[in-house]
């Protein structure tokens, strides 16, 4: 079976090539990847080459394909597998093999499987330690944004408090005040939609970001009147100021705060409103080795105050996540703004940083350039697809949906 995938050679490095994949054994399952969502995890990892601490030395002459945020299909099923896959199910892999140690992670550290490409062998260790995971959804998209997603969850999970024994008990604290600092990027939207419709419920959260577009189109999408109605109060707030901050919670501070961008001044600013018993989650992860901020120790010893990160998730995180969309509790498409083939892939994720707007979508059997959203009405009136793509997202609160991927995939 031959494949088309973006593999890195090494910094900067990235290469659209065709091969040939090994023959498939009897303890392994062929899958055809439909859709990738970028990851800024991706763009440091194309940036670093080897230097990355899940990118073997040897990439140059063996290169990996990247990509771990897919959704794809079951095409062929190895001998050993075929009561429990059947070839047509959704499914999806966390990436990072945790019984491998954490360092081998799709995406990084792998020839024949990862997200940016048509079709991937899934290996046997992979089937055998329950990371291959079906998916009942009505769209690929959904699938390639549970990983991001269940990240966001696993630093909730990750946060922790003292009971009265003073033992930790983890979680976002059930009726406290959560801060979400940096929050309104594609990440910081689910941390948001988590926030309220997950299985802990706050009573405040405060979303803070100095990008006024974002701030505002964050609001449309999570009203503070809906919230309300779920017991929450929500705010959004373009500030850094401590004090404007300290003010929402009455000078007590909050109980969790999460920071969104990897800022010194993020960081502190977090660290100044913690009230006690708080707990800090720095999820953002920082390219700089040895990046840092002033923590003050005086409270971590007088006032309890805690700190927590996390990188990926894990499977349980992965099921929870589908759980929360199948309950139409949360919905992963508040993250995309953007969608592409596998001929955008390269410069998508080369010039990440650089792209405004959320989630990056690569759609790996189509050839299109990476598109916004918001631009297809105005390239409708050039191209009738993207009229169509525009009236089918207008429908949904101008939201990429299940309908618009099907149309994309039949028509482009």
């Amino acid at each position: 079976m031959n494949t088309k995938a973006v593999r890195l050679y090494g910094e900067k490095d990235l290469r659209l090539e065709e091969f040939t994949l090994p023959t498939l054994q009897s303890g392994e399952i062929l899958i055809k990847i439909i859709s990738d969502s970028v990851c800024m995890s991706t763009y440091k990892t194309a940036m670093q080459g080897a230097k990355h601490l899940r990118v073997p030395d040897n990439v140059a002459e063996n290169p990996v394909i990247i990509g771990h945020e897919f959704c794809g299909e079951i095409v062929e099923v190895g001998d050993t597998w075929k009561d429990e896959y059947k070839v047509g199910e959704k499914v999806i892999i966390p990436p990072v093999l945790s019984y491998l140690g954490g360092h081998q992670t799709i995406g990084y550290s792998f020839h024949d499987i990862g997200g940016v490409s048509t079709y991937s062998v899934v290996y046997e260790h992979i089937i055998q330690n329950g990371f291959l995971i079906k998916l009942q959804s009505d769209a690929y998209f959904k699938g390639s944004l549970i990983e991001p997603a269940s990240c966001v969850l696993r630093g909730y999970k990750a946060n922790y408090h003292l009971d009265e024994a003073l033992l930790p008990v983890v979680n976002i604290k059930e009726g406290g005040k959560v801060a979400i600092l940096a929050g309104c990027g594609p990440m910081g939207l689910v941390a948001i939609d988590i926030a309220l419709h997950g299985d802990v419920t706050p009573s405040l959260v405060v979303i803070t970001d100095l990008d006024e577009q974002r701030l505002r189109r964050a609001e449309e999408i999570f009203s503070p009147a809906e919230a309300k109605k779920r017991g929450i109060t929500l705010i959004f707030a373009n500030t850094s100021d401590k004090d404007t901050l300290l003010g929402f919670t009455e000078g007590k501070g909050y109980d969790d705060v999460f920071v969104y961008a990897p800022v010194p001044a993020v960081v502190e600013l977090g660290d100044a409103i913690l009230g006690f018993d708080g707990c800090l989650n720095f999820f953002a992860g920082p390219m700089d080795k040895a990046f840092s901020a002033t923590v003050n120790f005086y409270n971590v010893h007088y006032t309890q105050h805690h700190y927590a990160g996390t990188s990926g998730s894990t499977p349980e995180d992965m099921k929870d996540i589908v759980r929360l969309i199948g309950e139409g509790r949360i919905d992963p498409a508040v993250m995309v703004t953007h969608v592409g083939g596998i001929d955008a892939a390269i410069d998508t994720t080369l010039n990440l940083p650089h792209i405004q707007g959320g989630k990056k979508l690569i759609y790996t059997h189509i050839n299109m350039p990476l598109t916004a959203i918001a631009d297809f009405a105005a390239l409708g009136e050039k191209d009738a697809r993207f009229a169509t793509l525009a009236e089918l997202v207008a429908k949904n609160k101008g939201l990429w949906c299940a309908e618009a991927e099907a149309y994309l995939l039949s028509n482009f």
